[in-house]
């Protein structure tokens, strides 16, 4: 009965071979690297702030939710412009498939499905290799031996996954786009709603309560739909918030640490220091000092 069937050999039209390195930066304003070349690909994501890029000879200005790919042996540079500071992903690769050609000086904007995909390869990331993130001087990644089942499995899938959804998207770009009029509000609509609101109070304070109001929803449905999008609860989203504001603020020299504690609304700069280090790992002293050795 077996000589019935007929395998199928799964075709695979992008592979990941070789993973070189994943980062992830949070800058100063005045950041600025010299430039290289490598023997493999790499692609720079802005998850927050803008940047500069040089690649042979031409020149990107990437703001938040932009990607750049730099093909083997390109030459390229980048460097904050002075005024926002910037946190980016770097991941270096190798791939050997013919469908690579078409990210040769390609430039995307990340979507909601990207920008999530980017927040799992850096989790795995995390889960799989010791190596720290924000050292630019790696060279090799060293495995974690208590990393969870299939952490760096993951990752290079999710990695595949993410560049075939780049040139899935370049494909259907002329594609009918549906009449915002008629457009159903999801619960993904309704979240975003909500963090700009928050982000746009994000020097004062907010309550749950005013949440609920803003987006009409009773505290119930708030609380399933916000943690069911993006994981965290509503509070918790704000206060994050406020803790990537104060590093962004430090990171520019926008003020002292009293100061920006007292601009984000906190009642405290003892209270805001001790939120600062349970988020970061770090007090916003720590924080700054470490941002000028990288410097």
């Amino acid at each position: 009965m077996s000589d019935r069937y007929t395998k199928t050999t799964v075709r695979r039209d992008l592979v990941i071979s070789d993973l070189i390195s994943v980062h992830y930066f949070e800058y100063s304003k005045t950041y600025r690297f010299g430039g290289e070349a490598h023997p493999f690909w790499e692609l720079l994501y802005v998850d927050k702030g803008e940047v500069d890029v040089q690649a042979d000879s031409t020149a990107f200005h990437l703001t938040q939710g932009e990607i750049v790919f730099h093909k083997p042996d390109e030459f390229h540079t980048v460097s904050a412009n002075g005024v926002v500071a910037p946190n980016l992903v770097v991941i270096a690769f190798d791939s050997d498939s013919e469908a690579m050609r078409r990210f040769e000086h390609a430039h995307f904007k990340a979507g909601e499905t990207e920008r999530n995909l980017f927040a799992d390869i850096i989790a795995n990331a995390i889960e799989a290799f010791a190596t720290p993130l924000d050292d630019p001087q790696t060279t090799r990644l060293q495995r974690r031996e208590d990393c969870r089942f299939a952490s760096e499995q993951l990752l290079v899938m999710q990695l595949e996954q993410l560049l075939i959804r780049l040139l899935r998207r370049s494909e259907s770009q002329t594609n009918v786009r549906i009449s915002s009029s008629i457009k159903l509000r999801t619960d993904h609509d309704l979240v975003t709603r909500i963090v700009a609101y928050m982000a746009e109070h994000v020097y004062g304070t907010l309550t749950f309560s005013d949440v609920c109001r803003f987006s009409a929803q009773s505290a119930t449905n708030l609380k399933t739909i916000f943690k069911n999008v993006t994981g965290v609860g509503v509070m918790s989203y704000y206060r994050n918030l406020k803790i990537e504001e104060a590093k962004r603020m430090l990171r520019e020299g926008d003020g002292n640490i009293t100061q920006i504690a007292d601009r984000l609304g906190y009642t405290s700069v003892h209270y805001f220091s001790r939120y600062f280090k349970r988020t970061t790992g770090m007090t916003p002293s720590e924080y700054t000092l470490s941002i000028q050795a990288k410097i």
